[in-house]
């Protein structure tokens, strides 16, 4: 009965966490847009790309071809909205601050840059980033954007498939 009980609630927890913006805002989309600049999401796009199954090398030849060709611009201005919709404003404001600042880049630079890893693991933050990542609206934004990562790597796949069947 516990267990249920346990799961019913990270259940609705899980579904709480999916829904923070149902209606976003202009404000809101601008947030996410800024968010999905800093964190770099066209490479995040291509990653996604090199990631999917094709059913030949040719196929995914010519998918790599588009998503390399595809402005950053139209990455961030397509995915705005769909993840407007999944954070907060104030969720896609301190992220955005989190990957502007020098340990942000670094964490994106071992995202995008290093080779699969059994067990990735972060840079080492200096003792000042170390206190920047222990503040409460740090802590609270970065929960919201861990439980919501996946749904955001979904649109982005959501955002390939549409890519690849334009012609």
């Amino acid at each position: 009965m516990k267990f249920s009980a346990a799961a019913l609630i990270a259940s609705l927890l899980m579904g709480m966490a999916q829904a923070a913006t149902p209606n976003p805002t202009a404000d809101d989309v601008k947030a996410a847009h800024d968010l999905l600049a800093s964190m770099q999401a066209e490479k995040m796009m291509r990653m996604t790309a090199g990631m999917s199954k094709y059913a030949s090398p040719e196929q995914r030849k010519q998918v790599m071809d588009k998503v390399i060709n595809l402005q950053p611009e139209f990455v961030y201005t397509r995915l705005a909205t769909p993840v407007a919709k999944l954070l907060s404003k104030d969720t896609s404001l301190e992220m955005t601050r989190f990957y502007q600042s020098s340990y942000g880049k670094k964490v994106l630079h071992d995202t995008y840059n290093s080779s699969a890893q059994m067990y990735p693991s972060a840079p080492k933050p200096t003792p000042a980033e170390q206190a920047e990542l222990k503040k409460p609206a740090y802590l609270k934004a970065d929960q919201e954007f861990k439980a919501n990562e996946s749904a955001i790597h979904h649109e982005t796949f959501v955002l390939l498939k549409e890519i690849i069947s334009s012609k």
